[in-house]
């Protein structure tokens, strides 16, 4: 190939996609409801684009990303260029969203958590069977639409290793490699400068053989003949033993992640450093004179080049505080959205160019020695506490004798549809057009018509179906001291999903019980029990912008001790079941495996701290989902809920391959929600088989994956209808 180009001294690795005010949730909503075509799906799509790159411009970022867009998600989409699109799907009206959400006849490809983050990406599903071809028309297209508006771009793309190893098909990288080379060819041939190749992958813990394979595939994609200059990113993390590997092959730029890695004290020698000085995972401002000592360092180690960039991509966090007029002006001081942040790097960018050069005397306000260490963060004081409840046989007992359950019992997670009219009546209070009390009463009759529906469909244990809240976790951020919530602080969790996440910025407490009231009037209505529903002290702090002056333990255990005292008063109130949920717990784990127990040993005992003051008869329930929980059962087990629901639909049972230990009630999902189409009664059936195949019926629930937010209520009364006779059938043929 030709001289290397030079990398832009500024960047960033990518950048939410979503639109400012969500208006590709809208027009994705829209189009899946049949109110608008494809074609205009794609305009706005076409639209969001070219604003990102126009705004990023106007910032004055010199290198600007292109295919970091996706109509649902970016792994789902590398499937596509691959053409590993499973034979099932391919005959389907709109093969990409049947993949993403299935179809009345098709389930959808299996969804997880993106490493260490709240985002979920759909699973690619590759076999001995799967033949890779190349269809570049995105990336491609991309360039192209950037081009005719005069900008050009750096494409983003999943790394070949990463993508194989989030498949869990890595013998398949040979195979693989063709199209990659093909894409780079077809690149070159396009006048693209740079491509990106994503492979966070290589931050977490990896084999012999999987080190061999980075080598394998960079050596081979290096040495095309036509092909633009490879910039590989690594991020949440250290590369670790990835670094000499990647460093030896002909890639002529690497991305370090130096807000949670630190700066490698060689091999990097002759190559471009793209250096993430600028965090794409929280909300605080980015530590200037770190930053510069950080960058400063990276010119002792030969770097070529030294490029500012983010950590990873600003997917991550919202769009801009400009869009936060609420927000405290002493809490605003110290936050950085997205367009901050960008703001960040180019003036990062433009100070690093002016330094002086590693050993001369530093300019006034330059880095100092000092500025290269962390933020000081206080230790953490004194041993794990230690929680206990009565061991599970005496709870289940007492429990047993209270509930009066039938076998199999059938309950849902927590949320029903949350209906436009509520919505909307929770918009009219913030305006101050709906009074309080007025408000109330509208909760209050969707509460009473939610259990009537559950008690008609034949449900043995209810839920009240949150229509207070507007997020599991910004409902308690709102009700809890040390927390503040945005306005428009969107975060894109998957598809057209996306939350607030509150901003924990003090010490927390609970200043009044959050959810007595509404769980008391459910219980009211019905002779039947009702889940009181609280989110648990993990998932709370994962959730959130998590303040960085505490240890992240610390923060946890106040969080617990605010929901301790919310369980207490349910159970005082004389509510029967308690759901503390964990969806967080496996998201949280550290990606190296030497740091896994202390988090997995101090992420317990918080949640047992939390639920410790319930007495022997109150039945503790738990909920985690799309996480990989099948990697911590162990942990999940030492919860020591008394039951735990777990998503097992969407993974078609994925899980009951490692829970024939468990030890406790256990409700694996029959009912994956986050698709539109319908389980049958004989699929349903079949995973309930499979459960007490390995675990003994009475201790089997039965429940949907998750929540019922995002779905209708057509759609909730057909599933649960269905559900409600598969339990009622094997309940007649199964012994307890």
């Amino acid at each position: 190939m030709s001289p290397t180009p030079d990398f832009p001294t500024s960047t960033v690795l990518g950048y939410p996609r979503i639109g400012p005010r969500r208006e590709l949730k809208r027009a994705l909503e829209s189009y899946w409801a049949g109110r608008s075509s494809r074609a205009e799906l794609d305009r706005v799509g076409a639209e969001l684009r070219a604003g990102t790159w126009r705004r990023l411009a106007e910032l004055g970022l010199e290198g600007l990303p292109s295919n970091t867009f996706s109509l649902y998600d970016h792994v789902l989409d590398t499937a596509v260029l691959l053409g590993a699109v499973p034979k099932r799907y391919r005959d389907a009206a709109d093969p990409y969203f049947a993949m993403a959400r299935g179809t009345d006849e098709l389930a959808p490809l299996r969804m997880t958590k993106w490493f260490d983050t709240n985002y979920h990406y759909l699973v690619p599903e590759i076999g001995p069977e799967t033949v890779f071809e190349l269809n570049a028309a995105k990336p491609l297209g991309e360039v192209r639409q950037a081009r005719a508006l005069g900008y050009e771009t750096r494409p983003v793309v999943l790394g070949p290793v990463t993508f194989l190893l989030l498949a869990g098909a890595l013998e398949r990288l040979d195979d693989v490699l063709g199209p990659y080379e093909e894409l780079l060819s077809a690149l070159a041939a396009e006048g693209v400068a740079w491509v990106q190749l994503d492979e966070p992958a290589l931050v977490c813990d990896r084999t012999p053989e999987e080190l061999a394979a980075v080598r394998r595939a960079y050596e081979r994609l290096g040495a095309a003949a036509a092909r633009p200059a490879l910039f590989v990113a690594s991020y949440f993390g250290d590369l670790g033993e990835a670094l000499p590997v990647l460093a030896a092959t002909p890639v002529e730029a690497i991305g370090l992640d130096l807000v949670r890695g630190g700066v490698p004290d060689a091999g990097l020698t002759g190559k471009t450093v793209v250096a993430g000085v600028v965090s794409g995972r929280d909300v605080w401002r980015t530590p200037r004179e770190r930053a510069l000592a950080a960058l400063s360092a990276l010119s002792a180690v030969r770097a070529a080049r030294v490029t500012v960039s983010t950590s990873c991509s600003l997917l991550h966090v919202p769009y801009t505080l400009a869009a936060e007029p609420d927000l405290e002006p002493a809490l605003r001081e110290r936050l950085a959205f997205a367009e901050e942040k960008v703001a960040e790097v180019v003036a990062l960018a433009r100070t690093f160019r002016r330094a002086p050069a590693p050993g001369t005397a530093a300019s006034p306000g330059g880095p100092t020695p000092e500025a290269s260490a962390p933020p000081a963060v206080p230790e953490t004081a004194g041993p794990v506490p230690r929680d206990e409840r009565s061991p599970y046989e005496v709870r289940a007992a007492a429990q047993a004798s209270r509930l009066g359950l039938p076998p199999l019992p059938v309950t849902t997670i927590g949320s029903f549809p949350q209906t436009g009219e509520l919505r909307a009546a929770r918009a009219a209070v913030a305006a101050g057009t709906l009074s309080q009390a007025d408000y109330e009463r509208r909760v209050e009759a969707e509460i009473e018509w939610v259990i009537r529906l559950q008690e008609r469909l034949g449900l043995d244990v209810l839920v009240h179906g949150e229509p207070e809240r507007n997020d599991m976790v910004q409902y308690f951020a709102e009700h809890l001291d040390g927390f503040a919530v945005t306005r428009n602080g969107w975060v894109q969790s998957y598809g057209s999903r996306c939350t607030r996440p509150p901003i924990l910025h003090g010490d927390v407490s609970r200043p009044a019980p959050i959810t007595v009231r509404w769980a008391t009037y459910a219980q009211s209505l019905t002779p039947k029990p009702v889940k009181g529903m609280l989110t648990g002290p993990v998932t709370i702090t994962a959730w959130s912008f998590v303040r960085d002056d505490l240890p992240l333990r610390d923060v946890v255990f106040q969080v617990a001790d605010a929901i301790r005292e919310e369980v207490r008063d349910l159970e005082s109130a004389g509510v029967r079941i308690i759901q503390v949920d964990e969806p967080a717990l496996r998201e949280l784990l550290p990606l190296r495996h030497a740091s896994q127990g202390d988090y997995l040993e101090w992420a317990v005992a918080a949640y047992r701290r939390a639920t410790s003051g319930a007495g022997e008869d109150t039945q503790i329930h738990t909920h985690l989902c799309y996480s990989d929980a099948d990697q911590i059962l162990a942990a999940i087990d030492a919860l020591d809920a008394d039951v735990t629901t777990i998503e097992s639909a969407r993974s078609g049972g994925r899980i009951l391959g490692s829970v024939s230990g468990f030890g406790r009630g256990l409700g694996p999902g029959v009912y994956d929600i986050h698709s539109p189409r319908v389980p049958s009664v004989a699929e349903v059936e079949s995973l309930l088989r499979r459960a007490a195949a390995v675990v003994p019926v009475g201790r089997i629930w039965v429940n949907p994956d998750c929540g019922l937010k995002t779905r209708t209520y057509e759609e909730v009364e057909a599933s649960l209808t269905n559900v409600v006779t598969a339990a009622r059938r094997l309940r007649a043929e199964l012994p307890a």
